[in-house]
């Protein structure tokens, strides 16, 4: 089942948000993410809050979500008042959100545009598993003003899709990246994992290439972590399944850091790469720079000036709530100025542009400098970038240098 709700301050029934949070609203950019909480089948590795027909229990369906999410929309501008918030990118995320037909994707959307106005330019995405959509289902995503489809792929080797509890073949891809664009979609953005149990180079390698030949402008390369309480990690455990190996991980890594970029994709966070600035993922790009946005949906997380709520986890206490016009947020916390200094260098330093040098300690710097984990050239200019090696250590260069 998924990971258990951090513990946080209370929130008021209403919601209001202190006084530090609305401060400067409307100087930042603002964005919604929308969860979809359901899936056909729980694949073994992921950890979400996700529920399948099953798990689900009275009280929440798919058939009532999207006006169950809509009143959160609704909620979230009675909330943040009379400021002027243009929507700069919506990210509907799962689950599998392309569950809900198109139609009531659509409607969600067409209220987050009435209560607080969609930027002419705005990037609207949604996940979707390749055998959950069709060229009719693309066609109508497409008309509900849907920019951008990122298909969980994974790999192209079937016995690796079945150690990760994956339904799809690997020749559905293609296929349905061959409809995405026909729809009129310019943005098609591949995930893929490496590092599963029974997973070899010349796999990894096929699933890179294949990826590839779809000519995706975007590609998210994930390292399989083994998240405790998922199935997995159970197997894992047992002895059933081999624990992901930290060396052939970097491997792949630097696998994938070859491929792509011989392709023309290049990275610009540490997991993703793209053909350039237009195609790389503005909504995760407001995420790492500090931006405001508000999380629908069971269990979404949201962030407005240092404040961040989590919502109630199953879909039918969120929906129960909404229908009480209560608050759907679980608990919040207020961040310090220590703790956004230290987020900030999380988040940022996974850039390519990196992130100031003034945030760091410069002794710190120039030790990380000297150990090849750190560009010199953008440590003149202000900026702290990691190397190639610095990638594949990341945790531990941010833990040093904060």
């Amino acid at each position: 089942m998924p990971a258990t709700l951090p513990d946080g301050d209370p929130v008021p029934a209403d919601g209001t948000l202190p006084r530090s949070a609305m401060t400067g609203l409307g100087s930042r950019p603002f964005a919604f993410y929308v969860h979809v909480p359901f899936c056909v089948t729980r694949c073994g590795y992921c950890d979400f809050n996700t529920y399948t027909a099953t798990e689900l229990g009275p009280g929440a369906s798919r058939e009532s979500y999207a006006d169950t999410a809509i009143r959160e929309v609704r909620m979230a501008r009675r909330v943040l008042g009379e400021a002027a918030l243009r929507v700069e990118t919506v990210f509907v995320g799962g689950g599998t959100p392309t569950l809900l037909s198109p139609d009531d994707l659509g409607r969600v959307l067409t209220a987050i545009d009435a209560e607080f106005g969609l930027a002419p330019d705005a990037e609207i995405t949604t996940e979707a598993n390749p055998e959950s959509v069709d060229e009719a289902y693309l066609g109508k995503l497409r008309e509900a003003g849907f920019t951008r489809v990122s298909y969980g792929m994974q790999s192209a080797r079937e016995h690796v899709l079945a150690t990760l509890d994956r339904t799809h073949t690997p020749g559905r891809v293609p296929q349905v990246v061959e409809w995405t664009r026909q729809a009129g979609f310019e943005h098609v953005n591949l995930d893929l994992i490496y590092g599963t149990p029974g997973e070899n180079d010349d796999d990894w390698r096929a699933s890179l290439e294949a990826a590839l030949a779809t000519e995706p402008d975007h590609v998210s390369a994930y390292a399989l972590i083994v998240e405790e309480g998922t199935r997995l990690a159970a197997q894992v455990r047992r002895g059933e399944l081999a624990t992901p190996d930290d060396d052939a991980m970097a491997d792949r890594y630097l696998m994938a850091e070859e491929l792509l970029g011989a392709h023309g994709l290049r990275w610009y966070e540490i997991s993703n790469w793209a053909t350039g600035d237009a195609a790389a993922c503005r909504h995760n790009l407001l995420y790492w720079t500090g931006a405001d946005w508000w999380g629908v949906g069971p269990g979404a997380h949201s962030h407005v000036g240092g404040t961040r709520w989590w919502n109630v986890k199953h879909p039918a206490a969120y929906a129960s709530r909404l229908a009480e016009d209560v608050t759907p947020a679980h608990a919040r916390e207020i961040l310090d100025p220590a703790d956004r200094r230290i987020e900030r260098i999380m988040l940022e330093l996974r850039l390519a542009e990196g992130c100031p040098v003034e945030l760091l300690d410069d002794a710190a710097v120039r030790r990380a400098i000297g150990d090849g984990l750190i560009e010199a050239g953008p440590y003149e200019r202000g900026r702290a970038v990691l190397t190639l090696r610095g990638r594949l250590l990341a945790d531990a260069v941010v833990r040093d240098l904060t």
